[in-house]
């Protein structure tokens, strides 16, 4: 049986995104050093980083799809930190039902964030 899902992501610099994650709200989890891996969470939501030196941010295509209650908050918090949002992904009703906005991180990984619509 299935439970959780931790999504792994690449990242060129684990200062940089150690530094961009918890501006977001996220915490450090685990000795996030070791072997340039790093482990960030925000209440039930995990994600993991592994080290890519070469990466070029405009080739990848990491993405995440994140469930949000209070998507509104969430959103404003955001910008109230100065939080860039995805040029094409302030929060918006989706055809599909959902409030959404997305981020792109410091390595261009899209977190998309999103709340069903009742």
């Amino acid at each position: 049986m299935l439970t959780d899902i931790n999504p792994k992501l690449p990242m060129r610099n684990i200062n940089t995104t150690r530094e961009y994650y918890i501006k977001l709200g996220f915490e450090v989890i685990g000795n996030y050093q070791l072997n340039n891996y790093l482990m960030v969470q925000m209440d039930k939501i995990q994600i993991h980083f592994f080290e890519h030196k070469t990466l070029n941010p405009l080739e990848n295509y990491g993405q995440v799809y994140i469930r949000v209650k209070g998507i509104d908050a969430w959103y404003q918090s955001l910008l109230d930190k100065k939080v860039a949002i995805h040029p094409d992904g302030h929060l918006a009703i989706k055809p599909w039902g959902q409030r959404e906005f997305s981020l792109l991180d410091p390595d261009n990984n899209l977190l998309t964030f999103g709340e069903t619509i009742n």
